[in-house]
C-alpha cells in the first residue's frame, strides 16, 4: 500500500517547517453489519474504508489531517498543507524505514470474507429463538453482527514502519419484555479480536435464552426504593464502573493537562489494600487486545493500580512528551480520520481471594447488580451515574426479589477506596468506549466485588 521510500518522502516533507515528529497512519478496513429484527433481516451493510492521517508535532503542539487520496501525490500535498502551520527551517532530524510486519498474537481461523451472508444470519437466529422462545412475554428481539477487518500501515520518523491486520467478530442481542403499560429491554453480547471461530464456540441459543430471562424478570421486578447501602458488582460487565468511572482518570488525556482528579498521584493510595487494577492489550483474541497500538508500539500489560496505591497512567506519544513518563502502548484510534491518544484495551480488577457464595453470604443487606447497563461520567472528577439493568435485594446473607430501576451513584475515587471484598471469578464484557479519537473496542472486566457503601437511586416509594 506505502513503501518505505514514499512514506520517507512523505515524512520528510512534514519536517521542512521545523517539526519534530512526523507519522503516517494508513489503513484499509472492510466492515459488514447485519440486523435480524423479528425473524427477518433488517439491515446488510458492506462499507470499505480506505485512507491516511497524517500527525506533525513540534514540541506539544499538533496538528492533524486525514485524506482519502493514498496516493503519494495526495499524500504530498496532505503533508505540506500540515507543514505550513509550523514557522521554522527543518532540524536535523534523520531515520531509515523497513516494513515490519508484525507477528499476530490473536489467531484467525475463519475471516470474515470467507463466511457467507446465510451463515452470519444463521448464528443471529440461534440467538433469536433462543430469546424469542423463552416466555410469551417476550415481544420483540434483535440481533446484530458486526464484523471487521483493518488493515493498517504506521511509519513515523523515529523509525516505525510497521503493518498489522485486526479482524473483530460481535453479536449482541436485545430482548424486550412487555405487560400492558410497560415494557423492559435488555442487551448482551460477545465479542472477541478473533473469526467467526468465536461464534462456533458460544452457545448462542443460551446467550438468547439467558437475556430473555433477565428482561421477563425485570418486567415484574419491584421498583428500587433509593437509599445508600452495600453493592455487589457482579463480573463481566460490572467492569463498566471500573473503565468508566476510574481508568478513563488515568488516560494521559486528562492526566499530562491536570485535569483528573488522579493527575500528580503516581506512588499515592488512592484505593482500598485490596484493589489491584491492570490494563491488558496482549490478551490473546480478547475484543481489546492488539497487538501494536495505533502508534506502532507493542501491546503490554500495564498494572495501574497495584495493592491500593497508584502505578501507572495509560500514556500515548505526545503526552508522554509533557508528562515526561514511558509509552504504555496505549496510543488508540478509531480510524485514519482520528489523532491517537491514550485510551484503554482491556481493563480488569485482577482476582481476590473470597468466592462469589461468600461475598452474598457475608452482605446481610445490600444491592446485587448482576449487569451493568449505560450512564454518565465526568472524567475530570470520575462523577458517576450508572443504571443497572438487572438487579435484585440481598437479604440476610441471600440474593432475594428483583427490582428495577436502580441508579449507582458516586465517584469513582469513593468506589476504589470502598471496595471491601473481591471475588475470584474474573470475566470480561464487551463493548465500545468513545473518546477524543473516536470509537474503540475496549473490554471491561473484574471479579465480583462488594462496596461498602453506595448510593443507590430508584423510584421506588415515591408518589
Amino acid at each position: 500500500m506505502i513503501t518505505s521510500k514514499s512514506a520517507k518522502e512523505v515524512l520528510m516533507k512534514c519536517l521542512t517547517t521545523g517539526a519534530d515528529f512526523a507519522e503516517i497512519f494508513m489503513e484499509s478496513t472492510v466492515y459488514n453489519a447485519f440486523e435480524l429484527m423479528s425473524g427477518k433481516v433488517s439491515k446488510a451493510n458492506t462499507n470499505h474504508f480506505l485512507g491516511a492521517g497524517i500527525r506533525v508535532l513540534k514540541g506539544f503542539e499538533e496538528i492533524y489531517g486525514y485524506t482519502n487520496d493514498v496516493s503519494q501525490e495526495g499524500l504530498l500535498e496532505l503533508a505540506g498543507k500540515l507543514a505550513n502551520f509550523f514557522e521554522g527551517t527543518p532540524l536535523d532530524i534523520s531515520f531509515e524505514l523497513e516494513l515490519e510486519e508484525v507477528p499476530n498474537n490473536h489467531p484467525v481461523i475463519r475471516r470474515p470474507k470467507d463466511v457467507t451472508n446465510e451463515e452470519k444470519i444463521a448464528y443471529m437466529m440461534k440467538a433469536y429463538e433462543g430469546a424469542r422462545d423463552y416466555s410469551p412475554e417476550i415481544s420483540q428481539v434483535i440481533c446484530s453482527i458486526n464484523d471487521r477487518e483493518q488493515r493498517v500501515w504506521i511509519a513515523n520518523t523515529k523509525g516505525t514502519f510497521k503493518t498489522d491486520v485486526r479482524t473483530y467478530v460481535t453479536l449482541s442481542v436485545t430482548a424486550i419484555a412487555s405487560k400492558p403499560g410497560e415494557m423492559e429491554r435488555i442487551s448482551d453480547n460477545v465479542g472477541a479480536n478473533q473469526g467467526y471461530e468465536l461464534l462456533d464456540n458460544t452457545d448462542l441459543v443460551a446467550l438468547g435464552r439467558e437475556t430473555a430471562k433477565s428482561a421477563v424478570t425485570m418486567l415484574h421486578a419491584e421498583e428500587m426504593v433509593g437509599q445508600v447501602m452495600p453493592v455487589v458488582v457482579h463480573n463481566k460487565f460490572g467492569g463498566v464502573l471500573l473503565h468508566e468511572a476510574c481508568v478513563h482518570s488515568l488516560e494521559a488525556t486528562l492526566v499530562a493537562k491536570g485535569a483528573s482528579v488522579f493527575s500528580n498521584m503516581l506512588g499515592q493510595k488512592i484505593a482500598s489494600d485490596i484493589v489491584t487494577a491492570v490494563d491488558d492489550g496482549t490478551i490473546p483474541n480478547a475484543w481489546g487486545s492488539l497487538n501494536i497500538d495505533d502508534e506502532g508500539n507493542p501491546t503490554q500489560r500495564n498494572v495501574l493500580i497495584e495493592n491500593g496505591v497508584l502505578k501507572s497512567y495509560l500514556v500515548d506519544y505526545r503526552n508522554s512528551r509533557r508528562m515526561n513518563h514511558p509509552i504504555t502502548g496505549s496510543g488508540r484510534r478509531e480510524s485514519y480520520k482520528y489523532s491517537p491518544t491514550s485510551r484503554m484495551t482491556n481493563t480488569f480488577f485482577v482476582n481476590g481471594t473470597h468466592t462469589f457464595d461468600e461475598i452474598i453470604a457475608n452482605t446481610k443487606y445490600g444491592l446485587f447488580a448482576k449487569k451493568m447497563g449505560g450512564g454518565s461520567v465526568n472524567p475530570s472528577t470520575g462523577e458517576f451515574n450508572f443504571a443497572v439493568q438487572e438487579a435484585y435485594l440481598i437479604e440476610n446473607g441471600k440474593i432475594t426479589r428483583p427490582v428495577r430501576g436502580a441508579t449507582l451513584i458516586g465517584s469513582g475515587a469513593q468506589v476504589l477506596k470502598n471496595i471491601d471484598m473481591i471475588a475470584n471469578n474474573l470475566d470480561y464484557g464487551h463493548g465500545m468506549c468513545g473518546s477524543l479519537s473516536g470509537s474503540i473496542p475496549t473490554n471491561v472486566g473484574q471479579p465480583t466485588i462488594r462496596v461498602q457503601n453506595m448510593t443507590v437511586g430508584g423510584r421506588g416509594g415515591q408518589k
